[in-house]
């Protein structure tokens, strides 16, 4: 399956229950730092099916009873398999051939043939061939009527349908054959949420928590349940007791935020929004692992490598995904990601070969234009990343990460004013959105309209009081700015001191806005030393461009004048 490991055998899931060749990608934070993250979110399924008003069948082996009846019969005929790979086609026919046909199946123990029927609807499924998948999971689960698994796939299949009336009642039967298995609880209650019922779903995560005390999915089931009834006091504690189980998983900051923000915390609603990540936390599931692992599929593979990437594994995620291509070579997911792991070891030239050729035999595959665009971008070639984004928002209108990202481009490749439109884009769906805040008010120095940057940078230092680079950023501008009626040396020296005291480590540039303040205040001498002590460790770090433009302010300080150019062209955040 396609997840992320979040321990006590639970996991980190992104959209819906299971990955194939158009599934869900992982949330994988070693991408997300490299800034991969939205390229992976970009393959990602949404997060379920819409919630249904009417309700579930009464009589759940009723139905299940009359669903027997359908007319299709179980391995009747074979599906199309020409989408498929090769090594699909041949397990599933091999499979099909060695199903005994119904007159024969009638004549056998009934465990033995539910056992026949379910395999091959398990095939028919892990294939993506639900149609044929279902008349043998409901003949196996009339045949055998107190084996829990094939009520348990055929509630899979219809919840990855959207069929959540259907889903829910095949869950129920699971659990009148097995009512204490936690993974069918979590399940059942997770789509009685997305029917909007949370009266129903809250005794079921309980359950599941009160069965297994350590369950982080039952917790964060009850956490959701309780966002839903408004109870943002219990929610908030049930998510903090997560992470405090276990603090690398992501999935819990943005329902946290948002618990905070019912509470009226908004500066710990900030903090944990920042961190939203696009993923959930799943119970471990046996029927499904089973599932994905009948096939020995490209998928088999991928997900294997998926797994490789999440414990930063990248040699092996990197043979997994080549034995992947090795069975289906035109998967441009698979090859999209062997690319992206070839990133995480440093290989950018492979990345890039990667990308390369999926753009070339699948040119409307929007993540491998994106990344491409990326790739450029971490390597200076601002104005052919800005073209590779432009490719990407033609297949992907409206996607804002690469709003973002060509913003940034735009603005790195000297064309600032074309910037502020995708910015704006972005803030327009995410005000809370840093980076895009920072860039915009950067763009604005760039165009030397710095009132208006002095003005966003202040409000977005009052909003986000935590992130130094607002802070930094107008210490800046207030100590160097070439307009005399935003400086204030006063008021940059407060700054600068304060962001110093938040960072333990102060970095050459926070020691170069120092000196410009010192400087903007009449403290020459100082200014001159500061400046000194930062070209020397420079030196050290072998930065000649930046020794070069340290010396540059440093003559000017020597002869007593201050600095009239906040960031040089070449240095801009």
């Amino acid at each position: 399956m396609d997840h992320a490991r979040a321990g006590n055998g639970e996991f980190l899931m992104p959209g819906r229950w299971r990955s194939g060749a158009e599934g869900p990608a992982a949330m994988l934070r070693p991408a997300a730092i490299l800034g991969l993250a939205a390229l992976l979110a970009g393959c990602s399924a949404p997060n379920g099916p819409a919630s249904r008003d009417s309700q579930a069948p009464a009589d759940v082996a009723a139905g299940t009873q009359a669903a027997t009846a359908a007319p299709a019969s179980c391995g009747e005929a074979l599906p199309d398999l020409a989408r498929v790979g090769e090594s699909v086609r041949t397990q599933v026919r091999d499979r099909h051939a060695a199903l005994p046909p119904r007159d024969e199946r009638a004549g056998l123990p009934q465990e033995l043939a539910a056992e026949a029927v379910g395999v091959m609807g398990m095939t028919f499924m892990a294939a993506w061939f639900t149609d044929e998948a279902e008349p043998c999971l409901r003949e196996a689960a009339a045949l055998a009527p107190d084996d829990g698994r094939w009520p348990y796939y055929l509630a899979q299949l219809y919840r990855d349908r959207g069929a959540l009336d259907e889903s829910a009642a095949f869950f129920e039967q699971v659990l009148r054959i097995q009512p204490e298995d936690p993974t069918t609880l979590f399940w059942l209650g997770d789509i009685r949420l997305e029917q909007g019922r949370p009266d129903e779903a809250e005794p079921l995560f309980a359950q599941a928590l009160a069965l297994f005390p350590s369950s982080l999915s039952a917790r964060y089931g009850l956490a959701r349940t309780a966002l839903l009834e408004e109870d943002f006091r219990r929610a908030a504690d049930l998510l903090e007791e997560i992470l405090a189980r276990n603090p690398e998983i992501g999935a819990v900051h943005y329902p946290l935020g948002m618990a905070y923000r019912g509470l009226g915390d908004d500066a710990k609603a900030e903090e944990h929004l920042r961190q939203r990540e696009n993923a959930e936390i799943r119970p471990a599931d046996p029927l499904m692992a089973a599932l994905d692992s009948l096939l020995t599929t490209a998928g088999t593979y991928e997900n294997s490598g998926l797994e490789s990437l999440d414990r930063q594994e990248w040699p092996a995620a990197i043979a997994q995904f080549r034995q992947g291509l090795e069975l289906d070579p035109d998967d441009p997911g698979l090859r999209h990601r062997l690319g992206t792991a070839l990133f995480m070891t440093g290989d950018l030239d492979g990345a890039m070969t990667e990308f390369q050729r999926v753009v070339r035999t699948t040119p409307d595959y929007f993540p491998s234009h994106y990344s491409i665009g990326v790739l450029l971008q971490e390597t200076g070639r601002h104005a052919e990343a800005v073209a590779r984004f432009r490719t990407a928002l033609r297949h992907r209108p409206g996607d804002d990460a690469v709003h973002l990202r060509m913003a940034i481009s735009l603005r790195r490749a000297g064309d600032p004013e074309s910037s502020l439109s995708y910015y704006e884009l972005v803030l327009r769906t995410n005000p809370d959105a840093l980076e895009a805040r920072f860039g915009y008010a950067m763009a604005l120095v760039q165009l030397g309209r710095y009132r208006e940057a002095h003005d966003r940078l202040a409000t977005a230092m009052d909003a986000f009081p935590r992130e130094t680079s607002f802070a930094h950023a107008l210490a800046r501008l207030l100590a160097a700015a070439p307009d005399p009626t935003i400086r204030n040396g006063r008021r940059a020296m407060t700054l600068v001191e304060q962001v110093m005291d938040a960072e333990p480590e102060p970095t050459l540039d926070l020691g170069e806005t120092m000196a410009m303040t010192l400087a903007e205040v009449g403290r020459f001498g100082q200014a001159a030393e500061v400046q000194r002590a930062l070209i020397g460790a420079a030196e050290l770090a072998r930065l000649p461009d930046v020794v070069r433009r340290l010396r540059v302010n440093l003559r000017r300080y020597e002869r007593g004048e201050p600095c009239r150019t906040p960031w040089p062209a070449d240095a801009m955040p």
